[in-house]
């Protein structure tokens, strides 16, 4: 009897044991393991943290696959098949299906408290300051405010930071806003969340102005809606994840309110499901 009694509660305890481990359920998230606020192999950014309640709500043990957001980035974790979800992507982005977006920013315009504060790319202020852009390469592909100033003929005090940066230095991209506090530059324009982020964290105090498109036209598109990506046919995994980010609207807006992160979206923002 008691030799029957084991093997059965042996048996049922093997079950269980298949039982969890065929119910455990992965979230493989590409990730920069160097770049806040986004991410950092810490887990200290505004995407980790997001990745984090993302999984939770679709029951998911979250994984975060590191690798530094160069080009190449996509190529080689998500469509490599290293990882499954890629935060922070831009609605519309070749390659990927997305969700709709949890947030939209805008490019933002950096200065010292206390001097002329710029929203607009005709501001005449941006002819005789010094201005810090941040550039990608010699390619002839760049970033929308390194196209706004030039076709503005402003370019013989232009400074530019790479958007890539020193790699061996944390948050590379930090370095634009670092120039605007210890004066190398009066003002810099780059993308919101990051300038958003360090400006709070810099010595001098330091004014954030989101550039106001209406004001400026013709300009190259400033703002961007921020989705979730996945690979095109993972498209269930897109929708499991658009669940969670509706079901945990008001947490995700709390991290993004920590960080800094400039809005530009008012309430639910529409975007196209691919």
């Amino acid at each position: 009897m008691c030799f029957a009694f084991r093997r059965a509660a042996l048996g049922a305890l093997a079950v269980v044991a298949l039982t969890s481990v065929a119910s455990a359920r992965e979230l493989r998230v590409c990730a920069d393991p160097n770049n806040l606020p986004f991410s950092n192999d810490r887990g200290e950014g505004f995407e980790n943290r997001i990745a984090r309640i993302v999984a939770d709500e679709i029951g998911a043990e979250v994984s975060f696959v590191w690798w530094a957001q160069r080009r190449g980035y996509v190529r080689n974790t998500l469509k490599a098949g290293l990882c499954d979800l890629v935060p922070g992507a831009a609605v519309g982005v070749p390659g990927m299906a997305t969700t709709r977006p949890y947030y939209s920013s805008t490019y933002v315009f950096v200065t010292r408290a206390g001097e002329p504060v710029v929203s607009s790319f005709d501001d005449p202020g941006l002819r005789t300051r010094l201005v810090g852009v941040q550039l990608v390469g010699d390619d002839g592909w760049n970033t929308p405010p390194a196209h706004a100033l030039a076709a503005r003929g402003v370019v013989a005090n232009v400074r530019g930071y790479n958007l890539y940066g020193d790699y061996r230095q944390p948050n590379p991209p930090a370095r634009i806003v670092d120039a605007v506090a210890s004066r190398d530059i009066d003002v810099a324009v780059a993308w919101g969340p990051m300038a958003g982020y360090f400006a709070t964290r810099e010595p001098a105090k330091l004014v954030v102005t989101p550039v106001d498109p209406a004001a400026t036209p013709p300009l190259p598109p400033m703002r961007f809606d921020i989705a979730m990506g996945v690979r095109p046919a993972d498209k269930s995994l897109r929708d499991d994840i658009q669940g969670a980010l509706d079901r945990r609207r008001a947490d995700i807006d709390a991290v993004l309110a920590s960080y800094g992160v400039p809005r530009v979206d008012a309430g639910a923002v529409a975007g196209a499901r691919p």
